[in-house]
């Protein structure tokens, strides 16, 4: 599980690249909607930028699992992944895999025209990073000492990569052929698919998996690939899409009407506090689409209500299904992608998501504060008494991050306890040797709205967009003698 979390927080650097991709291609659909800007010179170079992020994602998850795999996140794990990545993907060619096998490349196992995917990429990422943190301070005989250390882990990659080669070249087609069947199962479930997946997304968030599910959907492992088919115009008008418009509604409307129920169940001599809270992680869920530091503010206070916002997610996804409606993001699904998104070529409709949206906001909204007030659910400012002392010394509106860190690296219990740290898109990652000395209220009292311990020796400390500030300046205290 911990290993599965790493992939997952580092497939959240190449994403990260997606944003300025939606940009490109948001832009260029405004100047000229026209396929590929046909029309518009300025509209076709912007579409021509987006596409060449979109269309190497597989290169893109390479470097970035390579980066992020690596202990200490060094630059020579990223060049052994992408080594890999050239290595397995030129080896596993059509023109290749025929010369390899003596016949015509129309005769090849058409997988084998799809090797340049992200599944690869990951792999590729994995053998980089785990050469790199094996091998980085290998020591050879004097006549070979250019090649010790760090530059031997390129050498070792590239043949661990040929290894794995020739393992794909006799398992690949059974490998994509899976995959691909278990794409068209989830594409013939039509609605019922899209709300399966939208609802696990959802409820994988807790562990940090929801990504592994994102790559199958979004991408072109198991031949769905919905986000780059709706960019780039090449998927089916109507259905392209499918995986991504029902996560609008919830992002936009629902989770934020969420948040304004909880507001209003909260205790009056505490809004001004936990208000504070959930408006600015509502605003942006709406904006951004980013609704982590939202839902872990009542995800681990109110399970059961976390796990009806799940189910009200996958019903988003299958009415949208249903509907004649289709809209993409290339981040998240909020109100900057949703206007990006406007005349791209597979948009369709896009207007309908304002009464599907205010309609999906009265059901989070009545549905919440019900179930809050009837089952007496502790969301943010409903906490009992004793688990408030000392509640938010510091605020992360104060962007005083070197304060915010010392604060929390004081709930870690101080720096001799914290044995790694690291940051995905929302929250700290940590490895710390004594968990009893982790002081879950001080961290919350110093503004983190939630901490979880996925395991006996891992801590991570929700902060929200903010957290590589945050990040930063812990290091430097941690570093600090």
């Amino acid at each position: 599980m911990k290993y599965l979390q790493r992939i997952g927080k580092s497939l959240m650097l190449p994403v990260a690249a997606l944003p300025i991709a939606a940009l490109l291609y948001g832009i260029g659909y405004w100047i000229d909607a026209y396929p590929w800007g046909q029309g518009s010179l300025v509209s076709a170079f912007l579409l021509s930028a987006g596409g060449a992020i979109i269309n190497n994602m597989g290169i893109l998850f390479a470097i970035g699992v390579g980066i992020g795999m690596a202990l200490d996140h060094d630059g020579t794990s990223a060049l052994a992944a992408l080594i890999s990545w050239l290595l397995i993907t030129t080896i596993l060619s059509p023109g290749s895999v025929a010369s390899l096998r003596g016949i015509a490349i129309e005769a090849v196992d058409p997988a084998f025209s799809k090797v340049s995917n992200q599944f690869v990429g990951i792999l590729s990422g994995l053998i980089g990073a785990t050469c790199y943190n094996k091998f980085k301070n290998t020591k050879l005989p004097d006549a070979l000492g250019f090649f010790s250390g760090k530059r031997s882990v390129a050498i070792i990659s590239a043949l661990v990569a040929i290894v794995f080669s020739i393992i794909l070249f006799f398992i690949w087609p059974i490998i994509y052929n899976g995959l691909v069947a278990f794409g068209k199962a989830i594409l013939s479930a039509g609605g019922i698919g899209a709300a399966i997946y939208t609802f696990l997304n959802r409820l994988l968030i807790p562990f940090g998996l929801h990504h592994a599910v994102n790559s199958v959907f979004w991408f072109d492992i198991a031949g769905i690939n919905d986000l780059a088919n709706f960019w780039n115009g090449t998927g089916v008008y109507g259905e392209t899409g499918m995986y991504m418009t029902g996560f609008f509604p919830i992002m936009m409307f629902g989770l934020p009407a969420g948040a304004l129920a909880m507001y209003h169940c909260i205790k009056p001599e505490r809004r001004k506090v936990a208000g504070a809270l959930l408006l600015s992680a509502g605003v942006a869920s709406f904006i951004t689409g980013v609704t982590e530091p939202l839902e872990f503010s009542f995800m681990f206070l109110a399970p059961w209500l976390y796990v009806i916002h799940a189910i009200l997610a996958g019903i988003s996804a299958l009415v949208c299904y249903y509907l004649p409606f289709r809209i993409g993001f290339n981040f998240s699904g909020g109100l900057i992608d949703y206007i990006l998104s406007f005349k791209a070529q597979m948009a369709r409709n896009p207007l309908i998501l304002i009464p599907v949206g205010l309609a999906f906001a009265l059901v989070y909204y009545l549905v919440f504060r019900f179930v809050i007030q009837k089952f007496d659910l502790k969301t943010p400012g409903r906490e009992p008494e004793d688990e408030l002392e000392g509640e938010k010394t510091i605020t992360l509106d104060s962007k005083n991050w070197d304060a915010f860190a010392l604060a929390i690296l004081e709930g870690l219990g101080g720096r001799e306890n914290i044995t790694s740290l690291d940051n995905c898109v929302t929250r700290l990652r940590l490895e710390v040797k004594d968990q009893a000395a982790v002081n879950v209220k001080k961290i919350k009292a110093a503004g983190a709205p939630a901490v979880i311990r996925p395991s006996k020796t891992s801590v991570q400390v929700v902060i929200g967009t903010q957290v590589q500030f945050v990040a930063d300046a812990l290091a430097k205290l941690i570093k600090e003698k």
